[in-house]
């Protein structure tokens, strides 16, 4: 069995996942990470779990053979409980659901569950492991320094930066809400003392051609380009915009994969943009970024690749 980790408003890209194990006859478990709650029962011991879930399904640890964790959600709480005891629940059934999630990880993941938490969660070593595999990554500071960050923008900034929050984007394929990237420019700086309630990455803003968002799984690349020279980030971008199949240069796949592989991740969506200057430039790597905009767009065969690769690897680990 192959059990996917996601949430209750998740679509397109799940179900396109389990119609193709179904085809392969291949059984799979969704487990709804934001009703990992009262919502479920859970009894976990030492040497295993079993999980009845919200509609009655139940789920051994025994029978799962591989997982895909294709995104958490907050654990949804009841209106009933008062603010103080929610902090509490949330605190309790987070700590549950890591202790469940953990009790697989000897298993084939798509991508490890501790890897994939420490990478997506430091953006300043995803920059220091892509330069270090020849990528080239702006000058970047992640501050609260108000000085520092009036420092950093005049030193490289040449008129402007980017200014994004460190943890925070759109949920997109569930609706949930966008936070963007900023652009800092001279009358910006007015406010920067504010920066101490909210620590944020910069970095010079840089003149491009088109952004790339690209899938990287286990060695294969599935790459989108879109138009999008105007705007700070295509997901906010309104206007005329479509995707297009691109064709990675081979220095660029041959950085990347050896970045990927020193990260230890199976699977990424990578953020990268083309400058007017004619360079490649990585910004992050989003271990579960979204993707299917590409499926949808270009055919990309992305979630039966994932589910092969999955498939593999659960063979080869019985």
């Amino acid at each position: 069995m192959i059990l996917c980790i996601t949430h209750s408003r998740d679509f397109y890209n799940i179900d396109l996942f389990f119609e193709y194990l179904t085809s392969k006859n291949i059984p799979y478990f969704r487990l709804n990470s934001d009703k990992l709650n009262h919502a479920q029962k859970i009894c976990i011991s030492q040497n295993s779990f079993k999980l009845i879930d919200e509609f009655g399904n139940t789920l051994k640890s025994e029978d799962v053979k591989s997982v895909w964790h294709r995104k958490s959600w907050r654990i949804e709480t009841p209106e009933e409980l008062d603010e103080e005891y929610k902090k509490i629940f949330i605190k309790e059934y987070s700590t549950l659901r890591y202790n469940l999630f953990t009790a697989l990880e000897h298993l084939p993941w798509i991508n490890p569950f501790e890897i994939e938490n420490k990478i997506d969660g430091n953006k300043i070593l995803q920059l220091k492991i892509a330069e270090k595999k020849g990528l080239i990554v702006p000058k970047t500071l992640f501050s609260n320094d108000a000085e520092a960050i009036t420092t950093f923008f005049y030193t490289y900034g040449s008129g402007k930066m980017v200014a994004k929050l460190h943890g925070v984007i759109s949920k997109s394929m569930g609706g949930e809400n966008l936070l963007s990237t900023q652009i800092i420019d001279e009358d910006s700086l007015e406010n920067i003392a504010d920066i101490q309630y909210c620590p944020m990455i910069f970095q010079p803003y840089i003149e491009k051609e088109y952004e790339l968002r690209i899938i990287y799984l286990d060695g294969e690349f599935f790459t989108g380009k879109i138009n999008n020279s105007e705007n700070t980030d295509w997901r906010i971008a309104k206007g005329n915009y479509f995707w297009s199949e691109y064709d990675l240069p081979e220095n660029i796949k041959s950085g990347l994969t050896g970045m990927m592989k020193e990260m230890g991740l199976y699977m990424g969506a990578i953020d990268m943009i083309r400058g007017k200057d004619g360079r490649y430039y990585f910004l992050e790597v989003n271990p579960q970024g979204e993707w299917g905009m590409l499926q949808k767009d270009l055919n990309f065969p992305i979630v039966q690749r994932i589910a092969d690769n999955l498939i593999k690897r659960m063979k080869t680990n019985e």
